[in-house]
């Protein structure tokens, strides 16, 4: 194609062009530039700026030396009407450049969190309206998906018949929690969390904080409570997790070929106020859902002692019950490790 070559000598030589000054300067018309630059972005030889009527097109050389040209923030509102992940993902990749020229392993980790999050506001918020927030700043990579529907915790609590948003937060923090069995299987959240520097769920007052570069996971009761679901991910630009990595983490082979989402972590602290863990029925509620599966690795940091029911209920109880599953512990404190080396010693015994 004579003009399309044509078209890419002009962008080279001016560095940014229209479609208008296309248009006059080949005697083409305005749908045949459209045609032709369509298929330029699709092969990466230009970068599309801006809007449809305001919208100029740059060759990838002009767009690295004038990187002020380049949006740092896409912000646009969809009907909950028909959606699509995928097709919302093309949308941003052509108005935001930028994503494209992301490190592999960091577009990876974005096309993979964003796609579950817009998809659980789609399926689970029953919102009219989905907003989203696409940005670089400062090499950091953030996306905010916001919905004013239900709300991620109450429907949890609603679907599983749960006493309260804290509960709904504990079950979602294991992993394998959802509300649609049949269509999900409950492992988005869980993660897109992982694989986040920091990563914020708010809805009707109440804040799931996950910080993975401190390793602190954070539940707030909030003064102005954000009707619906607001998910706030952001990871640097510069990180070198890979996804593959993460998930390998949290899978095992079960079978020649089969692989399975088989580990969760549990952060004892977020299971009561004020630290106090002595109870069973406590402990029960820790060990909600956990016979999905095979190793769990309870997390004792910040929790100074557990009672003698508590870790019995556990560590004997439910491990007499579920034989196969492994049972890991990390972060123990002196009075936490008497307690639970106390009841395997007990469970032992007992046989």
């Amino acid at each position: 194609m004579k003009n399309k070559e044509r078209i890419v000598e002009m962008i080279n030589k001016k560095g940014r062009i229209t479609s208008g000054e296309i248009t006059a300067e080949i005697g083409v018309s305005r749908q045949y530039v459209n045609m032709v630059m369509s298929d330029l972005i699709a092969e990466k030889r230009v970068i599309k700026i801006g809007g449809t009527r305001n919208a100029f097109y740059v060759s990838q050389d002009y767009s690295l030396r004038h990187p002020e040209v380049i949006p740092t923030v896409l912000k646009k509102a969809y009907k909950n009407r028909s959606l699509e992940e995928h097709k919302i993902l093309l949308e941003i990749e052509e108005k935001f450049p930028r994503i494209a020229q992301l490190p592999e392993n960091i577009r990876s980790i974005f096309i993979f969190a964003f796609s579950e999050m817009f998809n659980n506001a789609i399926e689970h918020s029953q919102s009219k309206i989905i907003s989203i927030e696409v940005a670089i700043r400062d090499k950091d990579l953030s996306f905010i998906v916001n919905d004013s529907g239900v709300g991620v915790f109450r429907n949890i609590m609603k679907k599983k018949d749960l006493k309260s948003e804290i509960e709904a937060i504990q079950d979602l923090l294991k992993g394998k929690t959802t509300t649609m069995p049949k269509s999900h299987s409950g492992e988005g959240i869980f993660f897109t969390s992982k694989a986040s520097d920091v990563f914020i769920l708010d809805s009707f007052g109440y804040r799931l904080a996950i910080n993975t570069l401190k390793s602190d996971v954070a539940i707030h009761r909030m003064a102005v409570k954000k009707r619906g679901t607001r998910v706030i991910f952001r990871i640097s630009a510069d990180s070198s997790r890979h996804l593959s990595d993460i998930f390998k983490k949290y899978t095992s082979l079960a079978k020649e070929g089969e692989y399975g989402f088989d580990k969760t972590e549990i952060r004892v602290k977020l299971f009561t106020t004020g630290g106090i863990h002595i109870s069973r029925s406590q402990a029960r509620r820790v060990l909600a859902g956990l016979e999905k599966f095979k190793i769990v690795l309870f997390d004792y940091e910040k929790v100074p002692m557990v009672g003698q029911a508590f870790a019995d209920e556990i560590y004997r109880v439910f491990q007499e019950l579920h034989p196969d599953i492994r049972l890991e512990n990390e972060n123990m404190s002196e009075g936490v490790r008497f307690m639970v080396e106390r009841a395997i010693y007990e469970a032992k015994r007992s046989k």
